[in-house]
């Protein structure tokens, strides 16, 4: 071999390096130009610590509106949120389906039922405490403790 293909040889090789360098090059400096994109002085380093900064304060937000949230669900398990009406006739004899009961109780099962008795001469209404699905103070009728114990099942 001569030593002028050996110099073309060695020429090739540098210039094919050279476009492989040049080609992770640009590559590298489009990295650095979306980057620093936006930066006024563009100092890496300064971008990096922003970005970490942006990332701490991410977290803490993230952190913060967990709380938030777990003190949301906390307060809605006191809201009226389970509903059950049962229309029933009290009286064998006469009339029809015009009484109803209706429970009203929030996610830890406690609030209200409601009776309303309805026969010829009136309409009589009965209100009365719901704790944890069980009567507070007075005994439930059958259709009372069926509506408290339906409202209790729903989710």
């Amino acid at each position: 071999m001569s030593q002028l293909q050996l110099t073309y040889i060695l020429i090739s090789a540098l210039g094919t390096w050279t476009l492989i360098l040049s080609f992770y090059l640009i590559k590298a400096v489009r990295r650095y130009t979306k980057l620093t994109k936006g930066a006024d002085n563009v100092d890496l380093g300064r971008v990096l610590e922003d970005i970490i900064k942006r990332n701490q304060k991410n977290e803490e937000n993230v952190v913060q509106i967990s709380k938030e949230l777990e003190n949301f669900q906390n307060k809605t398990r006191s809201f009226l949120q389970k509903f059950t009406l049962i229309r029933f006739n009290p009286f064998e004899e006469e009339g029809g389906d015009q009484s109803f009961v209706i429970a009203f109780l929030n996610g830890k099962n406690d609030g209200v039922v409601i009776s309303s008795l309805h026969s010829r001469s009136g309409v009589r209404i009965y209100a009365k405490q719901v704790e944890n699905g069980k009567s507070a103070k007075h005994q439930f009728t059958k259709e009372e403790k069926e509506a408290v114990e339906k409202s209790a099942r729903q989710i």
